[in-house]
Protein backbone atom coordinates (compact mmCIF):
# COMPACT_ATOMS: atom_id res chain seq x y z
CA UNK A 1 0.00 0.00 0.00
CA UNK A 2 1.27 3.78 -1.48
CA UNK A 3 1.20 6.36 1.79
CA UNK A 4 -1.86 8.45 1.19
CA UNK A 5 -0.18 11.40 -0.48
CA UNK A 6 0.83 8.83 -3.28
CA UNK A 7 -2.24 7.55 -4.21
CA UNK A 8 -3.76 10.89 -3.77
CA UNK A 9 -1.61 12.27 -7.03
CA UNK A 10 -2.46 9.35 -8.82
CA UNK A 11 -5.80 9.34 -8.68
CA UNK A 12 -5.57 13.54 -9.30
CA UNK A 13 -3.46 12.54 -12.56
CA UNK A 14 -6.06 10.26 -13.70
CA UNK A 15 -4.13 7.37 -14.03
CA UNK A 16 -6.06 4.30 -15.08
CA UNK A 17 -3.40 1.34 -15.10
CA UNK A 18 -3.94 0.35 -18.54
CA UNK A 19 -1.27 -1.83 -19.98
CA UNK A 20 1.82 0.16 -20.23
CA UNK A 21 0.29 3.33 -18.39
CA UNK A 22 3.17 5.59 -16.96
CA UNK A 23 2.93 8.30 -13.84
CA UNK A 24 5.71 10.15 -12.68
CA UNK A 25 4.75 10.88 -8.41
CA UNK A 26 7.07 13.80 -6.87
CA UNK A 27 8.37 13.65 -3.99
CA UNK A 28 7.95 16.71 -1.36
CA UNK A 29 10.25 18.59 -2.60
CA UNK A 30 8.99 17.77 -6.38
CA UNK A 31 11.84 15.38 -7.23
CA UNK A 32 11.01 11.92 -9.08
CA UNK A 33 10.04 9.67 -6.03
CA UNK A 34 8.66 6.65 -7.97
CA UNK A 35 7.04 6.01 -11.41
CA UNK A 36 3.32 3.63 -11.62
CA UNK A 37 3.61 1.17 -14.76
CA UNK A 38 -0.09 -0.40 -15.66
CA UNK A 39 -0.80 -4.27 -16.42
CA UNK A 40 -4.47 -3.80 -17.08
CA UNK A 41 -6.72 -6.68 -16.55
CA UNK A 42 -5.59 -10.17 -17.21
CA UNK A 43 -8.07 -9.87 -20.18
CA UNK A 44 -5.74 -7.09 -21.24
CA UNK A 45 -2.81 -8.51 -20.32
CA UNK A 46 -3.47 -11.20 -22.76
CA UNK A 47 -3.42 -9.16 -25.69
CA UNK A 48 0.06 -7.64 -24.97
CA UNK A 49 2.96 -8.66 -23.78
CA UNK A 50 6.60 -6.87 -22.43
CA UNK A 51 4.57 -4.10 -20.54
CA UNK A 52 8.06 -3.19 -18.52
CA UNK A 53 9.74 -2.79 -21.37
CA UNK A 54 7.15 -1.33 -22.62
CA UNK A 55 7.19 1.84 -20.62
CA UNK A 56 10.73 2.15 -20.20
CA UNK A 57 10.94 4.75 -23.28
CA UNK A 58 8.63 6.27 -21.07
CA UNK A 59 10.89 7.01 -17.91
CA UNK A 60 13.61 10.00 -17.95
CA UNK A 61 17.14 8.25 -17.71
CA UNK A 62 17.28 7.47 -14.06
CA UNK A 63 17.99 3.84 -12.00
CA UNK A 64 14.62 2.23 -10.90
CA UNK A 65 14.18 -0.89 -8.71
CA UNK A 66 11.26 -2.50 -9.26
CA UNK A 67 8.58 -2.89 -6.55
CA UNK A 68 6.45 -5.68 -7.47
CA UNK A 69 3.52 -8.57 -6.65
CA UNK A 70 4.55 -10.60 -9.78
CA UNK A 71 5.23 -14.46 -9.94
CA UNK A 72 8.55 -15.79 -11.18
CA UNK A 73 7.39 -16.15 -14.89
CA UNK A 74 6.27 -12.62 -15.07
CA UNK A 75 9.09 -11.38 -13.43
CA UNK A 76 10.96 -13.40 -15.93
CA UNK A 77 9.06 -11.62 -18.91
CA UNK A 78 8.86 -8.02 -17.62
CA UNK A 79 12.61 -7.80 -16.97
CA UNK A 80 13.58 -9.68 -20.44
CA UNK A 81 10.95 -7.13 -22.05
CA UNK A 82 12.92 -4.53 -20.21
CA UNK A 83 16.53 -5.66 -21.24
CA UNK A 84 15.16 -6.08 -25.00
CA UNK A 85 13.33 -2.87 -25.07
CA UNK A 86 16.84 -1.07 -24.84
CA UNK A 87 17.77 -2.50 -28.49
CA UNK A 88 18.39 -0.29 -31.26
CA UNK A 89 20.08 -0.91 -34.47
CA UNK A 90 21.87 2.40 -35.37
CA UNK A 91 24.78 1.21 -37.53
CA UNK A 92 24.29 3.54 -40.14
CA UNK A 93 22.87 6.34 -37.81
CA UNK A 94 25.09 8.96 -36.80
CA UNK A 95 24.95 9.70 -32.86
CA UNK A 96 24.19 6.68 -29.80
CA UNK A 97 20.60 7.30 -29.21
CA UNK A 98 18.59 8.70 -26.52
CA UNK A 99 19.53 7.30 -22.67
CA UNK A 100 17.44 5.21 -21.84
CA UNK A 101 16.16 4.11 -17.58
CA UNK A 102 18.09 1.49 -15.75
CA UNK A 103 17.00 -1.08 -13.57
CA UNK A 104 18.25 -2.59 -10.69
CA UNK A 105 18.08 -5.99 -10.73
CA UNK A 106 15.85 -7.80 -8.65
CA UNK A 107 17.37 -10.39 -5.93
CA UNK A 108 14.94 -13.30 -7.10
CA UNK A 109 15.73 -12.53 -10.43
CA UNK A 110 18.26 -14.93 -12.29
CA UNK A 111 19.69 -11.77 -13.67
CA UNK A 112 22.68 -13.28 -15.87
CA UNK A 113 20.05 -15.85 -17.55
CA UNK A 114 17.64 -12.54 -18.44
CA UNK A 115 21.31 -10.38 -19.90
CA UNK A 116 22.21 -13.45 -21.74
CA UNK A 117 19.03 -14.35 -23.52
CA UNK A 118 18.61 -10.73 -24.58
CA UNK A 119 21.95 -10.32 -25.75
CA UNK A 120 21.20 -13.20 -27.99
CA UNK A 121 18.45 -11.51 -28.98
CA UNK A 122 20.34 -8.37 -30.24
CA UNK A 123 22.77 -10.87 -31.97
CA UNK A 124 19.76 -12.21 -34.64
CA UNK A 125 18.69 -8.87 -34.48
CA UNK A 126 21.28 -6.95 -35.56
CA UNK A 127 22.25 -9.49 -38.54
CA UNK A 128 18.54 -9.79 -39.88
CA UNK A 129 18.09 -5.83 -39.56
CA UNK A 130 21.96 -5.13 -41.85
CA UNK A 131 20.92 -4.56 -45.54
CA UNK A 132 22.52 -7.69 -48.06
CA UNK A 133 25.08 -5.15 -49.07
CA UNK A 134 26.85 -5.20 -45.91
CA UNK A 135 25.31 -8.99 -44.83
CA UNK A 136 26.17 -11.47 -47.43
CA UNK A 137 27.82 -15.16 -47.40
CA UNK A 138 30.95 -13.57 -46.35
CA UNK A 139 29.84 -10.68 -44.18
CA UNK A 140 27.72 -13.84 -42.32
CA UNK A 141 30.69 -16.17 -42.14
CA UNK A 142 32.50 -13.23 -40.36
CA UNK A 143 29.57 -12.78 -37.72
CA UNK A 144 29.77 -16.66 -37.65
CA UNK A 145 33.24 -17.05 -36.64
CA UNK A 146 33.45 -14.26 -34.40
CA UNK A 147 30.63 -15.93 -32.21
CA UNK A 148 32.48 -19.08 -32.60
CA UNK A 149 35.63 -17.87 -31.30
CA UNK A 150 33.86 -16.14 -28.68
CA UNK A 151 32.72 -19.29 -27.09
CA UNK A 152 35.68 -21.09 -27.67
CA UNK A 153 33.98 -23.11 -30.11
CA UNK A 154 35.66 -24.68 -33.44
CA UNK A 155 34.46 -23.69 -36.62
CA UNK A 156 34.58 -25.01 -40.57
CA UNK A 157 33.65 -23.41 -43.95
CA UNK A 158 33.13 -25.01 -47.49
CA UNK A 159 33.23 -22.48 -50.29
CA UNK A 160 31.97 -22.74 -53.89
CA UNK A 161 33.08 -25.32 -56.10
CA UNK A 162 34.20 -27.78 -53.19
CA UNK A 163 30.63 -27.89 -51.89
CA UNK A 164 30.21 -30.29 -55.02
CA UNK A 165 33.50 -31.81 -53.94
CA UNK A 166 31.99 -32.40 -50.14
CA UNK A 167 28.93 -33.76 -51.50
CA UNK A 168 26.31 -30.60 -50.89
CA UNK A 169 25.13 -29.58 -54.61
CA UNK A 170 22.10 -28.18 -53.39
CA UNK A 171 23.70 -25.32 -51.41
CA UNK A 172 26.30 -25.01 -54.40
CA UNK A 173 23.52 -24.78 -57.38
CA UNK A 174 21.17 -22.17 -55.25
CA UNK A 175 24.28 -20.00 -54.41
CA UNK A 176 26.44 -20.47 -57.68
CA UNK A 177 24.52 -17.52 -59.79
CA UNK A 178 26.21 -14.99 -57.00
CA UNK A 179 29.79 -13.27 -57.38
CA UNK A 180 29.19 -14.05 -53.26
CA UNK A 181 30.53 -17.56 -52.97
CA UNK A 182 28.28 -19.18 -51.71
CA UNK A 183 29.12 -21.51 -48.66
CA UNK A 184 28.51 -24.53 -45.33
CA UNK A 185 29.21 -22.88 -42.07
CA UNK A 186 29.70 -25.58 -39.53
CA UNK A 187 30.34 -25.07 -35.64
CA UNK A 188 30.61 -27.38 -33.07
CA UNK A 189 31.04 -26.32 -29.10
CA UNK A 190 30.89 -28.78 -26.04
CA UNK A 191 32.39 -32.27 -26.03
CA UNK A 192 29.86 -34.18 -23.35
CA UNK A 193 25.87 -34.51 -23.18
CA UNK A 194 23.60 -35.00 -25.63
CA UNK A 195 23.93 -34.05 -29.47
CA UNK A 196 21.52 -31.01 -30.61
CA UNK A 197 21.78 -29.63 -34.05
CA UNK A 198 20.75 -26.39 -35.27
CA UNK A 199 20.18 -25.51 -38.92
CA UNK A 200 19.51 -22.27 -40.08
CA UNK A 201 18.56 -20.86 -43.31
CA UNK A 202 21.47 -18.53 -44.75
CA UNK A 203 19.86 -16.95 -47.68
CA UNK A 204 21.70 -13.10 -47.63
CA UNK A 205 19.29 -11.78 -50.57
CA UNK A 206 16.73 -13.32 -52.52
CA UNK A 207 15.91 -11.88 -55.66
CA UNK A 208 13.68 -15.30 -56.52
CA UNK A 209 16.63 -16.18 -59.35
CA UNK A 210 14.95 -16.66 -63.09
CA UNK A 211 11.47 -16.96 -61.13
CA UNK A 212 12.28 -13.12 -60.76
CA UNK A 213 10.44 -11.57 -57.52
CA UNK A 214 8.23 -8.53 -58.17
CA UNK A 215 9.98 -5.35 -56.49
CA UNK A 216 7.03 -5.15 -53.77
CA UNK A 217 8.37 -8.96 -52.42
CA UNK A 218 12.14 -8.13 -52.58
CA UNK A 219 11.78 -5.53 -50.51
CA UNK A 220 12.53 -7.31 -47.01
CA UNK A 221 14.78 -10.26 -48.72
CA UNK A 222 17.67 -9.26 -46.83
CA UNK A 223 15.85 -10.66 -43.88
CA UNK A 224 15.98 -14.19 -45.44
CA UNK A 225 18.68 -15.06 -43.52
CA UNK A 226 16.64 -15.04 -40.48
CA UNK A 227 16.99 -19.08 -39.84
CA UNK A 228 20.69 -18.34 -39.87
CA UNK A 229 20.43 -15.33 -37.37
CA UNK A 230 17.49 -17.16 -34.96
CA UNK A 231 19.86 -20.32 -34.77
CA UNK A 232 22.92 -17.87 -33.86
CA UNK A 233 21.17 -16.23 -31.12
CA UNK A 234 20.30 -19.45 -29.47
CA UNK A 235 23.62 -20.72 -29.94
CA UNK A 236 24.95 -17.88 -28.25
CA UNK A 237 22.01 -18.51 -25.46
CA UNK A 238 23.21 -22.00 -24.69
CA UNK A 239 26.80 -21.28 -24.94
CA UNK A 240 26.84 -18.54 -22.60
CA UNK A 241 24.78 -20.62 -20.06
CA UNK A 242 27.04 -23.31 -20.39
CA UNK A 243 24.26 -25.84 -21.29
CA UNK A 244 26.15 -29.77 -21.26
CA UNK A 245 25.47 -30.44 -24.19
CA UNK A 246 27.59 -31.38 -28.02
CA UNK A 247 26.38 -28.47 -30.14
CA UNK A 248 26.42 -28.38 -33.70
CA UNK A 249 25.58 -25.39 -35.96
CA UNK A 250 25.05 -25.49 -40.12
CA UNK A 251 23.88 -22.71 -42.13
CA UNK A 252 24.39 -22.89 -45.90
CA UNK A 253 24.94 -19.09 -46.76
CA UNK A 254 23.91 -18.12 -50.26
CA UNK A 255 22.64 -15.71 -52.39
CA UNK A 256 19.75 -16.57 -54.67
CA UNK A 257 20.58 -14.23 -57.96
CA UNK A 258 20.09 -13.92 -61.51
CA UNK A 259 23.07 -14.99 -63.81
CA UNK A 260 23.79 -17.01 -67.02
CA UNK A 261 25.10 -20.05 -64.83
CA UNK A 262 21.64 -19.60 -62.32
CA UNK A 263 19.48 -22.67 -61.81
CA UNK A 264 16.48 -22.93 -63.70
CA UNK A 265 12.51 -23.85 -63.99
CA UNK A 266 12.96 -27.75 -65.34
CA UNK A 267 16.18 -28.53 -63.93
CA UNK A 268 16.70 -31.47 -61.90
CA UNK A 269 19.43 -31.91 -58.90
CA UNK A 270 20.34 -34.78 -57.17
CA UNK A 271 20.42 -34.02 -53.21
CA UNK A 272 23.52 -34.67 -50.95
CA UNK A 273 21.13 -38.02 -49.75
CA UNK A 274 20.34 -38.68 -53.30
CA UNK A 275 16.85 -38.15 -53.74
CA UNK A 276 16.36 -36.06 -57.03
CA UNK A 277 14.75 -32.57 -56.78
CA UNK A 278 12.79 -30.91 -60.02
CA UNK A 279 12.95 -27.15 -59.72
CA UNK A 280 9.61 -26.17 -60.66
CA UNK A 281 10.19 -22.47 -59.21
CA UNK A 282 13.72 -20.84 -58.55
CA UNK A 283 12.26 -19.10 -55.74
CA UNK A 284 11.72 -21.96 -53.48
CA UNK A 285 15.30 -22.42 -52.76
CA UNK A 286 15.76 -22.35 -48.93
CA UNK A 287 14.33 -25.92 -48.77
CA UNK A 288 17.00 -26.69 -51.44
CA UNK A 289 19.82 -25.38 -49.14
CA UNK A 290 18.40 -26.88 -46.23
CA UNK A 291 18.11 -30.25 -47.84
CA UNK A 292 21.74 -30.96 -48.00
CA UNK A 293 22.31 -29.16 -44.51
CA UNK A 294 19.98 -31.26 -43.41
CA UNK A 295 21.00 -34.63 -44.75
CA UNK A 296 23.98 -33.81 -43.60
CA UNK A 297 23.30 -33.12 -39.85
CA UNK A 298 20.97 -36.25 -39.97
CA UNK A 299 24.08 -38.36 -40.84
CA UNK A 300 25.27 -38.10 -37.09
CA UNK A 301 21.71 -38.93 -35.86
CA UNK A 302 22.10 -36.05 -32.88
CA UNK A 303 19.35 -36.42 -30.14
CA UNK A 304 17.73 -33.53 -30.98
CA UNK A 305 17.69 -31.76 -34.86
CA UNK A 306 16.34 -28.65 -35.02
CA UNK A 307 15.88 -26.16 -38.37
CA UNK A 308 14.83 -22.55 -38.34
CA UNK A 309 14.04 -20.86 -41.91
CA UNK A 310 11.93 -17.82 -43.33
CA UNK A 311 10.41 -19.99 -45.35
CA UNK A 312 7.00 -19.51 -46.99
CA UNK A 313 4.67 -16.94 -47.26
CA UNK A 314 1.91 -19.44 -46.19
CA UNK A 315 2.93 -19.71 -43.00
CA UNK A 316 2.44 -15.86 -42.69
CA UNK A 317 -1.27 -16.46 -44.22
CA UNK A 318 -2.00 -19.14 -41.70
CA UNK A 319 -0.82 -17.64 -38.62
CA UNK A 320 0.22 -13.79 -39.39
CA UNK A 321 3.68 -12.17 -38.49
CA UNK A 322 3.44 -12.67 -34.79
CA UNK A 323 3.46 -16.33 -34.63
CA UNK A 324 5.80 -19.26 -35.60
CA UNK A 325 4.40 -21.99 -36.83
CA UNK A 326 6.72 -25.13 -36.35
CA UNK A 327 5.97 -28.88 -37.26
CA UNK A 328 7.60 -32.08 -35.38
CA UNK A 329 6.30 -35.57 -35.02
CA UNK A 330 7.93 -35.34 -31.45
CA UNK A 331 4.68 -34.89 -29.26
CA UNK A 332 7.12 -34.55 -25.90
CA UNK A 333 9.06 -32.01 -28.00
CA UNK A 334 6.18 -30.48 -29.52
CA UNK A 335 4.50 -30.51 -25.72
CA UNK A 336 7.69 -28.86 -24.70
CA UNK A 337 7.55 -26.30 -27.37
CA UNK A 338 4.30 -25.05 -26.46
CA UNK A 339 4.94 -24.82 -22.81
CA UNK A 340 8.51 -22.44 -23.70
CA UNK A 341 6.54 -20.65 -25.85
CA UNK A 342 4.00 -19.34 -23.28
CA UNK A 343 6.37 -19.38 -20.43
CA UNK A 344 8.95 -16.96 -22.62
CA UNK A 345 5.97 -15.08 -24.10
CA UNK A 346 7.55 -16.69 -27.67
CA UNK A 347 4.41 -17.81 -29.12
CA UNK A 348 4.00 -20.47 -31.72
CA UNK A 349 1.68 -22.99 -32.82
CA UNK A 350 2.14 -26.64 -34.05
CA UNK A 351 1.27 -27.25 -37.41
CA UNK A 352 0.96 -31.05 -39.04
CA UNK A 353 3.35 -33.11 -41.13
CA UNK A 354 -0.04 -34.42 -43.19
CA UNK A 355 1.12 -37.38 -44.90
CA UNK A 356 -1.81 -37.05 -47.08
CA UNK A 357 -0.18 -34.29 -49.05
CA UNK A 358 2.86 -36.09 -49.49
CA UNK A 359 1.71 -36.85 -53.35
CA UNK A 360 2.07 -32.54 -53.46
CA UNK A 361 5.78 -32.87 -53.58
CA UNK A 362 6.40 -36.10 -55.69
CA UNK A 363 6.30 -34.69 -59.75
CA UNK A 364 6.81 -38.28 -61.16
CA UNK A 365 9.43 -37.53 -63.39
CA UNK A 366 11.91 -36.93 -60.04
CA UNK A 367 11.72 -38.04 -56.44
CA UNK A 368 10.96 -34.22 -55.44
CA UNK A 369 9.32 -31.07 -56.56
CA UNK A 370 10.46 -27.93 -54.97
CA UNK A 371 7.27 -25.52 -55.57
CA UNK A 372 3.93 -27.91 -55.84
CA UNK A 373 1.43 -26.49 -57.76
CA UNK A 374 -1.83 -24.83 -56.91
CA UNK A 375 -0.02 -23.01 -53.85
CA UNK A 376 -2.62 -25.28 -51.21
CA UNK A 377 -0.73 -25.73 -47.91
CA UNK A 378 2.39 -24.18 -48.77
CA UNK A 379 3.97 -24.35 -45.49
CA UNK A 380 3.37 -28.03 -44.89
CA UNK A 381 4.58 -29.11 -48.16
CA UNK A 382 7.55 -27.00 -47.56
CA UNK A 383 7.84 -28.88 -44.31
CA UNK A 384 7.50 -32.41 -45.57
CA UNK A 385 9.73 -31.63 -48.04
CA UNK A 386 12.20 -30.90 -45.89
CA UNK A 387 11.01 -34.16 -43.40
CA UNK A 388 12.70 -36.23 -46.44
CA UNK A 389 15.95 -35.60 -45.75
CA UNK A 390 15.93 -36.35 -41.81
CA UNK A 391 15.58 -40.14 -41.66
CA UNK A 392 18.09 -41.23 -38.68
CA UNK A 393 16.70 -38.64 -36.00
CA UNK A 394 13.46 -39.02 -34.71
CA UNK A 395 13.27 -35.81 -32.80
CA UNK A 396 13.28 -33.16 -35.47
CA UNK A 397 11.75 -30.16 -35.20
CA UNK A 398 11.06 -27.65 -38.11
CA UNK A 399 10.28 -23.64 -37.60
CA UNK A 400 8.67 -21.71 -40.36
CA UNK A 401 9.30 -18.13 -39.10
CA UNK A 402 8.60 -14.86 -40.01
CA UNK A 403 11.69 -12.73 -38.59
CA UNK A 404 10.54 -9.53 -39.07
CA UNK A 405 8.45 -7.16 -36.84
CA UNK A 406 6.12 -5.00 -39.22
CA UNK A 407 4.98 -2.33 -36.84
CA UNK A 408 6.71 -1.58 -33.40
CA UNK A 409 5.33 -3.44 -30.44
CA UNK A 410 6.71 -3.25 -26.57
CA UNK A 411 10.30 -4.55 -26.39
CA UNK A 412 10.23 -5.13 -30.27
CA UNK A 413 10.70 -2.13 -32.55
CA UNK A 414 9.88 -2.26 -35.89
CA UNK A 415 12.63 -5.01 -38.38
CA UNK A 416 14.73 -7.67 -37.47
CA UNK A 417 13.07 -10.15 -34.14
CA UNK A 418 13.79 -13.63 -33.32
CA UNK A 419 11.14 -16.51 -33.18
CA UNK A 420 11.12 -19.59 -31.48
CA UNK A 421 14.99 -18.96 -29.92
CA UNK A 422 13.44 -18.20 -26.54
CA UNK A 423 11.01 -21.12 -26.34
CA UNK A 424 13.45 -23.52 -27.33
CA UNK A 425 15.89 -22.66 -25.04
CA UNK A 426 13.07 -22.90 -22.35
CA UNK A 427 11.92 -26.33 -24.04
CA UNK A 428 15.49 -28.15 -24.74
CA UNK A 429 16.72 -28.74 -21.19
CA UNK A 430 13.72 -30.86 -20.10
CA UNK A 431 13.33 -32.20 -23.53
CA UNK A 432 17.31 -33.70 -24.03
CA UNK A 433 17.38 -34.64 -19.47
CA UNK A 434 19.90 -31.84 -19.03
Amino acid sequence: MQPRRVRAWIAAIGFSAKPGEVVLVPDADGALALAAIGRGTAQQRARQRFLLGGARGKLPAQSFRLHHQLDADSLHEECLGWCISGYSYRRFRAGTGPELASLVAPAELDAKRVTDIAAAEALTRDLINTPASHMGPEELETAFLALANKFGATASVIYGDDLLYHNLPLIHAVGRASERSPRLLDMRWGAEGPRLTLVGKGVCFDTGGLNLKPGSSMGLMKKDMGGAATVMGLAQMIMAQGWQVQLRVLVPAVENAVSGNAMRPGDILISRKGLSVEINNTDAEGRLVLADALALADEEAPDALICMATLTGAARVALGPDIAPFFTDDQTLAAALMRGGAQMRDPLWQLPFHPAYEEMIEPGIADLDNAPAGGMAGAITAALFLRRFVTDSPRFAHFDIYGHQPKPAPARPKGGVAQGARALFAALPDVLGL
